[in-house]
């Protein structure tokens, strides 16, 4: 395992994450196949900063948002890692981190499934999910984020209330976002076109919906290089039992 830089966990994460997109990060980390001709890049943890400082103050009060505090917003891993891998890999990945000076962590786990249209089919990109692994690697579980609804695109990932806001309001990287929607067959606006009617035209033009969701399950882990450092972190939100599965019926 070795820390990496912004290009090369971003090419990997793109390509194998079912968003394909990268968020703002500090700190990432990659683990690497020793057996193959080469030493082969096979997984990324990249801890990050989210939009908001509420994200990591609620769950962690006492911590400096985005230095002890973070986001743990990618865990990706090729079929190829061997089971016990993903928790071999974050146990190396947590105890680097607290040697940077970070305390804690929160990640999310989203439940709803994600599913793409191509040519006409529709296939499921990524199933739901309850968090497993953080539940594995002794996370306390802290509830679920607030219902929301999303705008979800032909090629299941999600247009963001933010990123539809700089398209409306003439904001530094629309750009990036209205050639997103043009990739995925919109029309380009027009140089005097105003951009929030060409924005509600282009997502009907495309196809794209919109879903409520009801909330992703929230975790968080308390990091140090020794147990006192650990137990010193205080979690300001109520703890509560893992979610389960729901069985199939019979």
């Amino acid at each position: 395992m070795s820390e990496l830089d912004s290009i090369l966990a971003e090419e990997f994460c793109v390509r194998h994450h079912y968003s394909a997109a990268w968020p703002a990060t500090k700190y990432r980390f990659g683990l690497f196949d020793l057996h193959a001709y080469e030493p082969q890049l096979v997984g990324v943890v990249a801890l990050g900063i989210p939009m908001s400082n509420q994200v990591l103050t609620n769950p962690f009060p006492t911590l400096v948002p985005n230095e002890e505090s973070l986001e743990l917003s990618r865990l990706v891993l090729l079929d190829s890692v061997a089971m016990n891998g993903e928790s071999w890999f974050c146990a190396r990945v947590f105890a680097r981190a607290a040697e940077h000076g970070v305390r804690g962590l929160v990640s999310f786990a989203d439940p709803v499934p994600r599913w793409r249209i191509i040519e006409g089919r529709t296939e499921m990109i990524k199933p739901g999910h309850i968090g497993i692994v953080y539940q594995a690697l002794n996370f306390d579980y802290l509830g679920r984020s607030t219902r929301r609804t999303l705008t979800l695109l032909p090629d299941a990932t999600v247009l963001t209330a933010r990123a539809q806001a700089k398209v409306t309001g003439g904001e530094r990287g629309r750009n990036g976002v209205v050639a997103r929607l043009v990739t995925l067959g919109a029309a380009p606006p027009h140089p005097d076109e105003d951009l929030a009617q060409w924005l509600a035209t282009a997502l009907r033009a495309i196809g794209a919906r919109r879903q409520r969701h009801p909330g992703n399950h929230r975790y968080a882990i308390r990091l140090g290089r020794t147990r006192g450092e650990r137990t010193r972190t205080t979690i300001g939100m109520a703890t509560g039992p893992y979610p389960k599965p729901r069985l199939a019926a019979a």
